[in-house]
């Protein structure tokens, strides 16, 4: 009897084949690059810094828009209404939904795509929701690559919809060219939610769910955070902009984009654009670099040993955290803090 031969494994996609697929436009093909830039496999990682690398000159073509927010702004149905107001007028939209993980699992506990389910059919458009991963900062370890591919496949207009925790504007304001922070009116003082760090990075400011008995009170909030603009912001610095919108209604959708498009047009203009992007490359460079070293430090036998036992002892209150750093940085063969 003659034994089974097993069949080959199933090869997947090349470089050339993502590339070719991505520039013909092929959603199946570029969710599937996707997949490939999140994976953790080295030989996957190396594909894909090929395939970045392969599509960097038909990339920096669309607006990139970061929005982030306090909770129950409604982040997903503003991305939904104003997504669908874009791909009625031409244009192609990507949807980068940033879900929290689980701090167990590391799996994402929410689901964008199935809340935006009118985007989701718009041929016009592609959402692709991925988890934190645990990254600090509300965005995911890959969102910058994904953008660059999403670009790539012919996306005019990306939407990076952020955790909206913690240091996320900080971090999406370093990958977009524009910051749109959405807030909630009748939260409480509304004043009491403008921080100096926020101000220097947002560039507008949407008071949402104005709709219904709240229009009034959405008003009142948005007057607030104009005349708290103008009075903290620098001279000669350009104010937020800030207005009210509500995703059931449709109303404000025009204004938004219309603000987005005269700062990217200014910014273009002046030059600043390209500067803030090339900025934005460096953050990014040094970024990996530290993830990586970090992977590294945690992978090696003997540094990933000493870092362990460390990392018990800092737990445990035993050792300060100046010394436990001390003794990861000796055992890298590297400088003491003190």
């Amino acid at each position: 009897m003659s034994a089974m031969t097993e069949p080959a494994p199933r090869r997947g996609p090349g470089v050339d084949e993502y590339a070719a697929g991505l520039l013909a436009r092929n959603r199946g093909m570029l969710a599937r690059a996707i997949t490939l830039v999140e994976s953790r496999r080295p030989e996957h990682q190396a594909m894909a810094a090929e395939l970045i690398n392969r599509l960097l000159p038909h990339t920096g073509r669309a607006i990139r828009v970061g929005l982030t927010g306090v909770p129950g702004a409604g982040k997903s149905a503003l991305i939904e209404a104003l997504g669908s107001w874009l791909t009625a007028r031409g244009h192609r939209v990507a949807v980068l939904s940033i879900d929290p993980s689980s701090t167990r699992s590391g799996g994402s506990l929410l689901g964008d795509k199935t809340r935006m389910t009118r985007l989701s059919a718009d041929p016009n458009a592609f959402i692709r929701p991925s988890p934190s991963g645990l990254v600090l900062g509300g965005i995911a370890r890959t969102t910058r690559e994904t953008m660059l591919l999403c670009e790539a496949a012919g996306y005019d207009v990306v939407l990076i919809e952020t955790v909206g925790v913690g240091q996320s504007e900080v971090s999406v304001a370093d990958m977009t060219d524009f910051l749109l922070v959405l807030m909630l009116a009748g939260a409480g003082d509304e004043l009491q939610g403008i921080k100096r760090g926020l101000l220097e990075l947002a560039d507008m400011i949407a008071i949402t769910k104005a709709d219904g008995s709240n229009v009034t009170a959405a008003r009142r909030a948005a007057t607030q955070y104009s005349f708290a603009m103008h009075l903290l912001c620098e001279p000669g610095e350009p104010e937020p902009v800030v207005t009210t919108c509500s995703a059931l209604e449709g109303t404000g959708l025009a204004e938004i984009w219309q603000a987005i498009s005269d700062r990217q047009a200014e910014r273009e203009r002046s030059g600043s654009l390209a500067a803030r992007r090339a900025r934005q490359n460096t953050v990014w460079m040094w970024s990996l670099v530290d993830q990586h070293i970090r992977t590294m430090l945690r992978a090696g036998d003997m540094i990933g040993r000493t870092a362990a036992e460390v990392e018990i002892e800092v737990r445990a209150g035993t050792l300060s955290p100046m010394s436990g750093a001390d003794m990861i940085l000796g055992a890298l063969g590297l400088p003491s803090l003190k």
